[in-house]
């Protein structure tokens, strides 16, 4: 227990202090570092050539969740869209109401883990609005972009991609820029 300014005792839960860390770890990663609400010039010019975007939706309260990936991305009517499994923590989170997520742009290799890092945080951001769509056109739209970005891949992946898509296995989530 601390004293709170009133006196009284206060009681802190693991989990208060867990976020506090959180915070001031993020505050220490990127000191001087303002997040971006919208692509500026840096992440815009990216958003056209970079093979993967890294994504983390944001709690509540604003901050980050634990989950960061990177992620195949298409660059689509001013949005970040890519497909993924419904039970995948961008769609969990999605179906929870965390319809708010930020994404950083580039190539910075894996995330955490024994041979991850946290490279992605150097590179430019932006504050997006998640949802989901059933728009086929747009998977169509999303499939022709992969065979040109990730043409070794894609061929394993489109398959399953489309029949998920149908089944509901899989859902297109549209990451608009805030």
């Amino acid at each position: 227990m601390a004293p709170g300014s009133d006196g009284l005792e206060t009681r802190f839960t693991r989990r208060d202090v867990l976020r506090l860390g959180a915070g001031a770890a993020l505050l220490l990663a990127s000191p001087g570092r303002a997040r971006a609400k919208s692509p500026g010039a840096d992440a815009g010019a990216l958003l056209e050539k970079s093979d993967f975007v890294y994504v983390s939706p944001l709690l509540a309260d604003g901050a980050e969740s634990r989950c960061h990936g990177e992620v195949w991305y298409g660059w689509l009517d001013g949005a970040v869209v890519l497909i993924t499994s419904k039970d995948a923590w961008k769609a969990r989170a999605l179906a929870r109401g965390r319809d708010t997520a930020r994404i950083w742009v580039g190539d910075h290799g894996r995330v955490g883990g024994m041979t991850g890092s946290e490279k992605f945080r150097q590179a430019p951001s932006f504050d997006a609005r998640a949802r989901t769509s059933g728009d086929a056109a747009l998977l169509d739209r999303l499939m022709r972009l992969y065979r040109t970005k990730y043409p070794d891949e894609i061929g394993r992946w489109e398959p399953r991609m489309r029949t998920g898509f149908e089944s509901g296995e899989r859902v297109l989530i549209r990451y608009e820029p805030l």
